[in-house]
């Protein structure tokens, strides 16, 4: 990638607010000499962006929504702050595909995110993959756009992140010759790992996003707490590292120490490890190849005591199977699958359905939304439509009144 001056690396953080942006903050903010923030974008969280535009002062701020775009003007020309805002949908992209532009880290949740991900892309940028819907709702569009502009793509994910790390650096060029029998996931089993189905009856929302291990945010949250969020890990690594969906294990570790492993065809099994930090992975594709200080503590090993693994419970968590079964029909259900899992979540969390409801929503909007093969960007994001409103019809059945 070409470096804007002499030594640093010019920025944009597309969902600067969430907890990959401060994360991202925090080791950029480590390292003034080597990174520049040259945009920050977000939804509508005003205050927030105003906070972060004041420490980092970048040359833009972005808002998708327009209104929550002439608020942030305001508080930034009264503050004096010289940082240009723009608002909507576009500047997202735009920003992205800057010529200044070095990486981007592509940490939007949801499908909101998928377009200026796969702009950034197409312009041949270094893409910092956190936003795994991307790669869930157009595969192998999003990596043959990847080849044919010749970007850099680093997953952000922990797990795929780890498993980048666990093998070989010319990987991607030969993959045949890697020797990869297995790529096995890991992840923590979320809080209801032990609960029983008449305890998952009750879930509310508070108990979905009380995580044991990592601080997300709700959708996240709720997606580990059903094992979704593994699911579409699953999705995401078929693309990432070119196996079949059979070639990937999903192995539930609650100490989340192991962050994923390559098993190969000679016996080895090679792991990343690491306290359970996403500064880890940041640094780690900021920096690439290179290494830097992240603001993570050594791992102590006396300290961890035992691990242990165990098999995802396919009863307790029927979202991991639904992924697989995405993943294997391929087209659009993939696609039809996040956009049946986003708008389940977010009935869940505003109390409209319970928590064992977002499961058989998205089952029933997978067996409902015919399947299409996608050759366009414009038909994924077709797929994803289709599929929110068969989702918020099912939903409509299982609300309460």
């Amino acid at each position: 990638m070409p470096m804007s001056g002499a030594t640093q690396q010019q920025l944009v953080i597309l969902g600067a607010t969430g907890s990959i942006g401060a994360n991202t903050l925090d080791v950029v903010a480590r390292h003034p000499d080597r990174y520049s923030v040259f945009a920050l974008t977000a939804n509508r969280d005003v205050e927030r962006m105003a906070h972060l535009c004041l420490r980092f002062s970048p040359r833009y701020a972005v808002m998708a929504n327009e209104d929550a775009a002439n608020e942030l003007r305001k508080k930034l020309r009264a503050e004096s702050c010289p940082t240009e805002v723009l608002g909507g949908a576009r500047a997202l992209s735009g920003v992205a595909c800057e010529p200044e532009v070095d990486a981007v880290m592509a940490a939007i949740v949801g499908a909101a995110g998928l377009t200026p991900t796969f702009d950034a892309v197409c312009a041949g940028k270094k893409v910092l993959l956190a936003n795994k819907e991307a790669l869930v709702m157009s595969g192998r569009l999003f990596m043959d756009a990847v080849a044919a502009a010749d970007a850099c793509l680093l997953p952000i994910d922990s797990e795929h992140n780890a498993i980048f790390q666990s093998l070989p650096d010319d990987y991607r060029r030969d993959p045949e010759a890697a020797g990869v029998r297995r790529i096995l996931l890991t992840g923590s089993g979320g809080p209801f790992r032990n609960a029983s189905l008449a305890q998952l009856e009750t879930v509310t929302p508070e108990d979905a996003c009380n995580h044991p291990v990592w601080n997300m945010g709700r959708k996240i949250s709720v997606d580990s707490a059903t094992l979704m969020n593994k699911g579409l890990e699953v999705i995401e690594a078929r693309w990432l590292f070119g196996v079949s969906a059979s070639q990937i294990e999903v192995v539930i570790h609650p100490q989340s120490i192991i962050h994923s492993m390559v098993d190969y065809v000679d016996g080895s099994v090679v792991a990343q490890l690491g306290n359970p930090d996403m500064r880890v992975p940041i640094a780690h594709a900021l920096a690439w190849p290179q290494r830097i200080a992240s603001g993570v503590s050594a791992l102590d090993f006396f300290g961890i005591g035992a691990m242990s693994f165990e098999r995802p419970d396919p009863e307790r968590f029927p979202c991991l199977d639904l992924a697989y079964r995405a993943l294997e029909a391929g087209g659009d259900a993939p696609a039809t699958l996040n956009a049946a899992n986003e708008e389940s979540v977010q009935a869940f969390l505003d109390r409209r359905i319970g928590f064992r409801r977002i499961a058989e929503i998205i089952a029933a909007t997978l067996e409902r939304a015919p399947r299409q093969e996608v050759e366009t960007l414009d038909a994924v994001l077709e797929a994803d439509i289709r599929a929110r409103e068969i989702a918020r019809d099912e939903i409509g059945k299982r609300s309460a009144p």
